[in-house]
Parts: structure tokens; C-alpha cells; sequence
């Protein structure tokens, strides 16, 4: 009789094939998990855009189908221009602009949405940053502390009297200026100069950017602001 072919378990051979059979395997189940749950994933990807989009407004503290109806309710057109995007909203009596900001921070990209009365006299109604790897505790303070976004509200964004529309509103770490100035955050000055820089390149020509997308809004240049309560539900 002759004798079985046993399978050399410790050769090479079955080594490696065992190895690319199994990392096969993987390679798949991850793949099958990804797509299954890509569309959940994406919902709550746009769902945090509408949050924060909802923060620059002042409304906060909503939870998902709250937010996704208060953004319904609040938004009215949205547009993008050179990858920068920009919406039109009506908060009660109010009409807002909301502009979309990218920059650098101290360890990686920042981000935020800032909300405007206006064109050329535009004030800030109100603002939300977010970041990528910032410090805790210091550079994450401008996504963290609700305070200090707030300090944004009320300040004038242009220089007056220019046809140039020269970003006036700015973070600094000393302020000489309160109508157009922010303190930086305390011991995140290079984070706080990556909001400031953010800030002066995403709403230069805020104006023709807007009336570009939206039509004319020239309406709203002269409004007068009063300074915007936080909405809570």
C-alpha cells in the first residue's frame, strides 16, 4: 500500500499561501464592512457640517433630527465658489451669510464657518472653528470653548471707508481695536495666528463672492446688528 501525502505544515510554501489566503480574507471582510457602512458614515459626515454650520449661527445643543430640521428651516441657498462654500440663511428676522474657512494651525489643518451681516459694513453674527490635531487644552480651545468663538460676535469684518475691502477683523494677541479685534487664545498664539490668517484669506471680497452666488445683496449693507442671542432647544 502506498502511504498518504501528508501536508508539510512548516515548509514555505504552505507558509505563504496560507498567509495570502488569509489576508484575502481580511482584505475583503474589511472591504464589505466598509461599504456597508459608508452610507451611515457619510450621513453623519454631513450631518456634523450642518451642525457646525448651525454653530456659527448660534444654535447649538440640538441633537440629529432636531439639527437636520433646524437646518431646513435656517438655510435657504447654498453655493461654492474657487472650492469655498457659502450659504444663505434666515435666522427669525435675520439674514445671514454664512462663509466656509480652511487654514493651518500650529500641528495641522484648521476649518471653521463664520456668519455676517451684510457686504461692505458686514458684522460678525456669529462663528465656529474646528481643528485637526491641535493641543488640548490650548490650540483645541478654538473648537472646545464656546467663549471664545463668541467673542467674535458683534465685530466689524471690513476697514471702513476703502473700496478695497480690506479684511479688518482680526485675532491678535494684544487688542487695541475691540470693534474688529479678538484675543487669541491663551498659549496658542501660532494656532490663533492660523485662525487669523484663515479668517483674513476666506473673507476678503466676502461681498462680490456672495452677490456672485445669491444675487444681489447690497440690501444688507448698512443693517444694523444687534448682537445675537445663543438659541438653545
Amino acid at each position: 500500500m502506498k502511504e498518504s501525502t501528508k501536508l508539510n505544515t512548516n515548509s514555505n510554501a504552505y507558509i505563504i499561501i496560507y498567509s495570502a489566503i488569509l489576508v484575502a480574507i481580511v482584505a475583503f471582510l474589511l472591504a464589505f464592512v466598509y461599504q456597508a457602512l459608508k452610507p451611515r458614515q457619510d450621513a453623519n459626515v454631513a450631518l456634523d457640517v450642518k451642525k457646525q454650520i448651525l454653530y456659527s449661527l448660534n444654535i447649538r445643543d440640538l441633537d440629529g433630527a432636531a439639527a437636520e430640521a433646524k437646518y431646513a428651516e435656517v438655510v435657504k441657498e447654498e453655493g461654492e465658489l474657487d472650492g469655498q462654500k457659502f450659504y444663505r440663511c434666515q435666522v427669525g428676522d435675520d439674514d445671514v451669510y454664512v462663509v466656509s474657512l480652511k487654514g493651518m494651525g500650529l500641528w495641522g489643518g484648521i476649518s471653521g464657518y463664520i456668519s455676517l451681516h451684510g457686504n461692505e459694513n458686514a458684522t460678525v453674527y456669529g462663528a465656529y472653528f474646528n481643528h485637526e490635531s491641535e493641543t488640548a487644552g490650548l490650540g483645541a480651545e478654538i473648537k472646545d470653548s464656546q467663549e471664545w468663538q463668541e467673542k467674535f460676535i458683534g465685530k466689524k469684518v471690513f476697514v471702513d471707508g476703502t473700496d478695497t475691502h480690506e479684511v479688518a477683523l482680526a485675532v491678535v494677541k494684544n487688542v487695541d481695536n475691540p470693534d474688529t479685534q479678538v484675543d487669541c487664545v491663551t498659549g496658542a498664539t501660532l494656532t490663533s495666528n492660523g485662525v487669523n490668517d484663515m479668517i483674513k484669506t476666506g473673507l476678503k471680497d466676502y461681498g462680490q463672492r456672495a452677490a456672485t452666488l445669491f444675487g444681489n445683496t447690497g440690501s444688507q449693507q448698512n443693517l444694523t446688528v444687534d448682537e445675537p442671542k445663543v438659541e438653545e432647544e
